[in-house]
């Protein structure tokens, strides 16, 4: 069934094919054509060519009876992140903020509600969240989410907002909506956000825009510690300061690569 809102060029095809990749998650690595059929919205016979075609092309693989995604997909991904830049700065920045401060860092872009992880930086950790590049989480249920819910203008806040979210893992303790404008003014005005055990039980958390060579934020980088172990003071007169660092330096360095020259390369004069 053609989808509404779809103009002359939208191409059917190519959306059941991303609706059967987004069918997979952490729970589902593994699935039956009838299981992708119904988590992706479409008849088997559809499910079915559209796998046989994600499998020739090296997206989908069988496994155990059903199919499950190939490493290849990360591809789709890490297109974007290589093409902007963020992937290769922001890798040493989180290494050198990690020795800096011995906790977990990450950075997150965001996409519609929710926050989806590019980069990551672990330290062992008795309790830590189970997070890796390319992981979504919902937006207002982390400080990396928060920051970049800040950040944006009204009309698309409201719009990031109602977009359902693709997240499968859901906040340990999800606030309400009620108030949440007034908590996103407050970490727009003073530059950072932070979390208590919001999105994932012992685990805090706090955040800081990165933004480009004109201000606009791109990212957020983040720390991540273990509750019993940081206070919520230390947090922020502790760890903030080298979280706001690491945000101006992987910034920085995103502006200046973006600013240098590009080297054209012409085909050779005829002679």
């Amino acid at each position: 069934m053609p989808r509404e809102n779809a103009g002359p060029d939208f191409i059917e095809a190519l959306a059941r094919g991303l609706d059967v990749i987004r069918a997979f998650g952490a729970q589902r690595r593994s699935m039956s054509l009838s299981e992708i059929a119904a988590e992706a919205s479409l008849a088997r016979p559809t499910a079915r060519r559209v796998l046989r075609t994600l499998e020739q092309l090296g997206y989908v693989r069988l496994e155990g009876g059903g199919f499950a995604l190939t490493p290849r997909v990360l591809e789709l991904g890490v297109a974007y992140t290589l093409s902007a830049g963020l992937w290769d700065i922001a890798g040493p920045c989180l290494r050198d903020l990690v020795l800096a401060t011995d906790q977990a860092a990450s950075v997150a872009l965001l996409d519609g509600s929710d926050i989806i992880y590019i980069a990551r930086a672990a330290v062992p950790k008795v309790v830590s969240a189970n997070i890796n590049a390319g992981m979504r989480l919902p937006a207002r249920s982390t400080a990396l989410g928060k920051v970049l819910l800040s950040a944006l203008a009204p009309e698309a806040l409201v719009a990031a907002l109602a977009t359902p979210s693709a997240a499968t893992t859901r906040p340990f303790r999800e606030r309400p909506l009620d108030g949440l404008q007034d908590e996103l003014r407050e970490i727009r005005a003073r530059g950072w956000a932070a979390t208590d055990e919001e999105m994932t039980p012992g685990v805090r958390s706090i955040a800081a825009p990165v933004r480009d060579g004109d201000g606009a934020v791109i990212a957020a980088v983040n720390l991540s510690a273990i509750a019993a172990e940081v206070s919520r003071e230390r947090m922020t007169t502790e760890l903030l300061p080298p979280v706001l660092l690491a945000a101006g330096k992987i910034g920085a360095t995103y502006a200046l690569a973006r600013s240098a020259p590009q080297a054209v390369v012409s085909e050779p004069a005829t002679i």
